[in-house]
C-alpha cells in the first residue's frame, strides 16, 4: 500500500511538472497597458497624417483652381495684346496704301498721315507702360516735322512705318532696360525686366522690387510686392537676363490677378 501511495505521488508530480512546462506564462497586467497604449499612439499618428493628407489634397485642389483662374487671365491678355497688334497691323497696311494712293501728291496723304499717328500715339497712352515718355517724343516730333513740312510725306511714311514696326516688335522681345517710373507717388529710376507686352517687373536701387499692374480702367500702376517669396522670384528672373537667358521656367508674381 505504502508503495503504491508513492507511485501515485510520484505520477502527480510528474504531471504537475509536465503542466508547468507546456503551460503559456501568465499575461502581465502592465504589458497589455503598454501594448493599449502603442496601439493608441499608432492610431492617433495614423489619424494625424490622414487629417495632413486631406489638408494637403484641399491645398493642391485650390491650387489647381487658382492656377487654373490665372491662365484664363493670361489667355484674356494674349487675345488682347494679339488684338493690338493686329489694329497696329492694320494701320500700316492703310499707310502703305493711302502712300500710293498719293505718291503724287503729299497734301493729300498728311491728313492720313497724321490721322494714323494719332491712332497710334492713343495706343501707347493707353497701354503697356514701357518708356512711354519715349515713344509719345518720337511720335510728336514725327507729327511737328509733317504739320510744319519738314519732311517729305513720303519719306514721314516710312518713318511712322518704322516705329509701328518697332511697337509690333516691342511684343515680340524679352530684356532689361531702365526707365524712370511713379513708385509711391514719386519718380525712381528702376531696372525693368520687360517680357513682350504682358509683364512688367522691376527692381529699384534700394532693394525694392514690383511689376506693373493693370486696373480695371485700362491703367498701368507700378506696384512692389507683398511677399519675400515674390521679391526672390523677381530677382532670379533678372538673374536669368542678366546672364542672357531668355527662355526657360520661371515662376513669377501674376500681375493680371
Amino acid at each position: 500500500m505504502q508503495n503504491h501511495l508513492t507511485k501515485c505521488h510520484a505520477l502527480l508530480a510528474g504531471l504537475l511538472v509536465a503542466s508547468g512546462i507546456f503551460s503559456a506564462p501568465p499575461v502581465n497586467a502592465s504589458s497589455l497597458e503598454n501594448m493599449a497604449k502603442s496601439l493608441a499612439k499608432i492610431r492617433g499618428e495614423v489619424e494625424t497624417l490622414q487629417t495632413q493628407l486631406d489638408i494637403e489634397k484641399e491645398k493642391h485642389a485650390n491650387q489647381i483652381t487658382a492656377l487654373s483662374s490665372q491662365l484664363a487671365d493670361l489667355s484674356v491678355e494674349e487675345r488682347r495684346q494679339k488684338t493690338a497688334i493686329e489694329k497696329l497691323e492694320h494701320t500700316l497696311e492703310k499707310l502703305s496704301q493711302a502712300s500710293k494712293q498719293a505718291e503724287q501728291s503729299g497734301e493729300q496723304l498728311k491728313p492720313v498721315l497724321l490721322k494714323a499717328l494719332a491712332h497710334y500715339k492713343h495706343y501707347v497712352l493707353g497701354g503697356y507702360p514701357f518708356r512711354i515718355e519715349d515713344r509719345i517724343k518720337a511720335i510728336e516730333m514725327l507729327e511737328d516735322n509733317i504739320e510744319r513740312q519738314l519732311v517729305d510725306p513720303n519719306k514721314a511714311v516710312n518713318q511712322a512705318w518704322a516705329l509701328i514696326e518697332d511697337e509690333i516688335r516691342l511684343s515680340k522681345e524679352n530684356g532689361l532696360y531702365q526707365q524712370a517710373i511713379s513708385l509711391d507717388g514719386e519718380k525712381v529710376l528702376a531696372d525693368i525686366a520687360k517680357i513682350g507686352t504682358v509683364f512688367l517687373f522691376f527692381q529699384t536701387r534700394d532693394n525694392r522690387a514690383g511689376m506693373a499692374k493693370p486696373s480695371k480702367d485700362g491703367q498701368w500702376k507700378f506696384e512692389t510686392v507683398a511677399t519675400a517669396n515674390d521679391t526672390e522670384r523677381i530677382t532670379r528672373l533678372f538673374d536669368a537676363l542678366k546672364k542672357q537667358i531668355r527662355q526657360g521656367y520661371f515662376e513669377l508674381p501674376n500681375p493680371l490677378k
